[in-house]
């Protein structure tokens, strides 16, 4: 389930889209109770499918819930349907959510707008967590060999902004941008002691990756920059947006 801030941010996000073309076709992936949709109705008046492992949690009179397991399934959906596809942290759930994206870019028309989101596993919280624990915030041990008991409350894929890129436009999406839904506060202090070790650390590293490993080049150099920004040391959730190319 997603918050009240991942919602308002998801919606500026759309807002700025929606002026420059308007959409009419949402679908909402992991559509839960409906909340999100609700919201795009009021605002942009629009017609909307959901999509979840189950229609149990919706709680939007009327809304009819297509239930599909995206970890085995496809979208239940023709070509190019819609205008807009959302997916708020949905894809921390998912096995594969690198075929989910692809799918995601089936079903967008031309010119179509993609917003998902997932927990910001980057954010100095969670790096230190991760350096004292071994797992990343919101991420943690799961049982074992007893799948259903994870299947909505359960994190099992951490993914960091550069793979989020990455799989987007991989799946041939362009103008893919990042943003947060809020800062978290008490990573701020934790940002003024260590930034200048990030920052030269980081451009170590960066010299050894351009240098020594040859891995960056133009197109991938400003996804890994991007990876020590301010707003993914301090944001919560990482919501990432994207374009299907009009033509």
């Amino acid at each position: 389930m997603s918050t009240a801030h991942i919602y308002a941010k998801v919606l500026e996000l759309a807002d700025g889209f929606h002026r420059q073309r308007a959409f009419r076709q949402h679908l909402d992936i992991g559509a839960g109770r409906g909340e999100l949709i609700a919201k795009f109705k009021e605002r942009f008046q629009t017609e909307a499918a959901a999509c979840d492992y189950t229609d149990e949690l919706m709680k939007l009179p009327g809304q009819r819930v297509d239930i599909a397991d995206l970890n085995t399934q496809p979208l239940p959906y023709p070509d190019a349907s819609f205008d807009l596809v959302t997916a708020t942290e949905v894809i921390e759930h998912l096995e594969d959510f690198r075929r989910v994206v692809r799918e995601v870019r089936r079903v967008l028309k031309p010119g179509g707008v993609c917003i998902l989101s997932t927990p910001n596993i980057l954010n100095l919280n969670s790096r230190l967590r991760f350096l004292s624990f071994g797992f990343w915030n919101l991420f943690g041990p799961l049982p074992v060999k007893h799948s259903r008991l994870y299947s909505t409350g359960g994190h099992i894929n951490p993914c960091s902004w550069f793979y989020i890129a990455h799989a987007l436009l991989d799946a041939g999406f362009a103008e893919v941008t990042p943003h947060i839904d809020k800062v978290q506060r008490s990573a701020i202090p934790k940002l003024v002691v260590l930034w200048p070790f990030i920052k030269l650390f980081g451009a170590r590293a960066l010299a050894k990756e351009r240098n020594r490993f040859k891995t960056l080049d133009t197109a991938n150099e400003p996804l890994v920059r991007a990876m020590n920004s301010t707003p993914l040391l301090l944001g919560r959730t990482i919501i990432a947006c994207a374009v299907k190319p009009a033509k």
